[in-house]
């Protein structure tokens, strides 16, 4: 049956004026507030604008970053079903920064949480739904016939044999009145909706004109790179750039607050001029941070309970009283999220206006830090999102530094002005994923029966000190560190998750799945110990222990069976099961894994099910679990940020590899149909897949690596082949 929504005037649309014979749709429905807790008996804003042109153009305005996940396809979609019109002259514009384009959540304009489609589905389905009626009805007028008796189709609306265009209607809609119910189409007849469509930013990309931040040109536009600290917490000391001044095309050199900034007429005598800086450094108090030396700082926390974050029943007395006990620590490394495209950002600054272009996360957090940069007020900065090269969360930060320091240099500078950071720049410059140590224990009964379950994490909160603090850290606990863990879903009846914050002046932040990217890792390499422990399959162990859980059991079921469990495999590989529950997503993964004499692991096969609720474009979902596959087994095969002397070793990507084509498996995609809402794709794909490769190593060899990423040595030593 299909769906009425009833709503005024006020709580969902506003009719704009009609422009170039268009009709302009504004759609209204609750956001949060300041403080970014929805209130939506008081508070409406709009989200999303509907744009019908009279040459039938259908232009919608996207208030989400196109990093790759598709957001410029499955948001349109959503409008479409329901506005019935052309695919084909759907035409996509980011929006510019402005309270009506907030997330409904969170209340600031931000594209992150693999919240676009979860946040969006009903707003944007109402607004293409209002706009059809409008249509519907302006039309109705023209023939003077009964509304019922029109109908709308392929950006047409139809009566006996006759049709007009929305275009030629389009005017005529704008000045109706907005309807007070709005009748959503029934799920079984969706026609886009849940079907697969090809991207609507692909083409842009394969000839070459899609704007990237780093493609952005201005007359007269210079071009600088930033020198910054090469510890974190330093600063210049004194600095000379008589050798840098004299290199040709270099315009000028000044010292902003995150460094030495050398101006010039293109990149590569920037990138020049910066090799020549005699810069003296204060390296300040991280002067000496080393790895090894934070391993053992963080391995002697662990050994005692931090902060509670769940604890249900007695699971000391509990361990007391087992026939058997188990115990392993697991460690994850600093991690940078590495997009293809460095960072960049492009400020044209003048007295009453800044225009800022760049690939960016965060809107209105970056437009109001670069309004507090150049003295000016918000709104007279104006911010042109343009597509990212990657993301990952890099690109929403709280700090807002890339942005900062880009005002900086142009008000330094004196004239539009593009700061780009280097690979090198990019991966040394921080906002990584934390370091992360766990300790985690199990005991078992004498049937193998899971009785107590403690564990005790230790890291970094990427929230502290952000304006995220009061809502995202409660009693001293970052809810972003315990996820994944502190609610696993598994049926045990005595269970403690803790949590130590030590404080380091590395600076950190979400990357791809947040917390769940190293929980997952350590609760299900453990869970596959409990489960041979016991002496149990590690499917069945686990479908037992998510009896109450049908999502979960329903895609470990799912990836099972596609996987072949059971079944024999070639000689020198072993299978490996995971899973769990993220951003609203439930995902199991097998992976089939071999390793050879020296030591190397080869991932042959991944089997992936989700369960992401109801579904919009099946092509996206396939595609999003294919990348957070590879960007997961990136991590758990070759990722790490580790320090000497203060310093990040890692300066690109042949210290910091990422999985190639030839390193890639054979990947197999299984979506679960559902009726539940919508869940996030873009981050969930990540979590499960070290876990399963880590489990099916040990099917294959009998070697637990619990430290990430795996090491060849240690395999080879467990293997008794070192």
């Amino acid at each position: 049956m299909s769906e009425i929504i009833r709503m005024s005037r006020r709580d969902f649309l506003k009719t704009g004026a009609v422009l170039s014979g268009g009709l302009v749709l504004g759609c209204y429905l609750p956001f949060g507030n300041s403080a970014g807790a929805a209130d939506p008996a008081t508070t409406f804003a709009p989200n999303a604008f509907i744009r019908i042109g009279s040459d039938d153009t259908v232009t919608l305005i996207i208030n989400k970053s196109e990093m790759g996940q598709g957001v410029y396809t499955s948001l349109p979609m959503l409008i479409a079903e329901e506005l019935a019109c052309d695919w084909k002259k759907i035409r996509i514009e980011a929006a510019p920064v402005d309270p009506v384009y907030n997330h409904t959540v969170f209340g600031l304009q931000v594209t992150g949480g693999s919240t676009s489609v979860r946040t969006e589905w009903e707003r944007l389905s109402k607004a293409g739904a209002a706009a059809r009626e409008m249509l519907i009805a302006a039309a109705a007028r023209q023939w003077k016939v009964d509304p019922a008796s029109c109908r709308a189709e392929n950006g047409f609306v139809v009566h006996a044999g006759k049709k007009l265009s929305y275009g030629q209607l389009a005017a005529k809609a704008a000045k109706l009145p907005v309807p007070q119910e709005v009748r959503l189409k029934d799920p079984a007849r969706y026609a886009i909706v849940g079907k697969p469509r090809h991207r609507l930013d692909s083409p842009a990309k394969i000839d070459g004109t899609a704007l990237f931040g780093i493609d952005v040109q201005l007359p007269g536009l210079l071009t600088a790179v930033v020198a910054r600290p090469p510890v974190f917490g330093g600063k210049v000391t004194s600095f000379t750039a008589d050798k840098a001044k004299k290199v040709p095309g270099v315009v000028d050199v000044v010292q902003v607050p995150s460094g030495v900034a050398v101006i010039a007429t293109g990149f590569w005598p920037a990138k020049k001029g910066r090799e020549l800086l005699d810069i003296v450094w204060d390296d300040g108090p991280e002067g000496g941070l080393a790895t090894p030396a934070l391993r053992q700082q963080y391995v002697s926390l662990a050994q005692s309970p931090g902060l509670v974050a769940r604890k249900e029943g007695e699971p000391a007395q509990a361990m007391q009283k087992a026939a058997k006990q188990l115990t392993a620590e697991f460690e994850a490394p600093f991690l940078a999220h590495a997009p293809m495209e460095p960072l960049n950002c492009c400020v044209d600054l003048k007295s009453d206006r800044c225009d800022i272009w760049t690939g960016t996360q965060f809107q209105t957090v970056d437009r109001n830090s670069a309004a507090e940069v150049a003295g000016l007020k918000p709104e007279q900065v104006h911010l042109h999102t343009t597509f990212l090269g990657g993301g990952f969360g890099r690109r929403a930060n709280p700090a807002s530094d890339f942005v900062r320091e880009a005002v900086h240099v142009a008000k330094a500078a004196g004239k539009p002005v593009k700061v780009i950071w280097t690979r090198d720049d990019d991966m040394k410059g921080g906002f990584y994923r934390p370091f992360w140590y766990d300790r985690i224990s199990a005991s078992l009964d004498d049937t193998g029966n899971l009785t107590a379950w403690q564990h005790t994490i230790v890291g970094q909160s990427i929230a502290t000190g952000t304006p995220f603090e009061s809502a995202m850290v409660k009693n001293g606990i970052d809810d972003a560190s315990v996820e994944g863990a502190a609610e696993i879903p598994y049926a045990i009846p005595n269970i403690q998750v803790d949590l130590h914050t030590p404080k380091l002046l590395v600076p950190v932040l979400w990357w791809r799945s947040v917390g769940h990217s190293h929980t997952a890792f350590v609760v299900e390499s453990f869970m596959d110990e409990a489960a041979h422990a016991a002496g149990k399959d590690p499917f069945a162990f686990r479908r037992a222990l998510l009896a109450k859980h049908p999502r979960h059991k329903g895609v470990l079921e799912l990836a099972a069976a596609k996987a072949g469990w059971g079944k024999p495999l070639p000689a020198g590989r072993g299978r490996g099961i995971a899973v769990h529950e993220s951003f609203g997503s439930f995902i199991a993964q097998v992976a089939e894994v071999s390793a050879d004499r020296k030591g190397t692991v080869k991932v042959h096969r991944v089997i992936c099910a989700i369960d992401c609720g109801r579904t919009v474009n099946p092509d996206t979902i396939r595609a999003q679990m294919e990348s957070g596959i590879i960007f997961g087994l990136s991590a758990a095969l070759h990722g790490a940020i580790t320090f000497k002397n203060g310093k990040v070793e890692q300066d690109n990507f042949d210290g910091y590899p990422v999985v190639r084509m030839n390193e890639s498996p054979a990947i197999e995609v299984h979506i679960m149909p559902s009726k539940e809402p919508p869940g996030g794709v873009g981050e969930p794909g990540v979590p499960p897949i070290a876990p399963a490769v880590a489990n099916a190593l040990f099917a294959a060899t009998g070697v637990r690596l619990r430290t990430l990423p795996f090491n060849p040595k240690a395999l080879l030593d467990g293997m008794g082949k070192g």
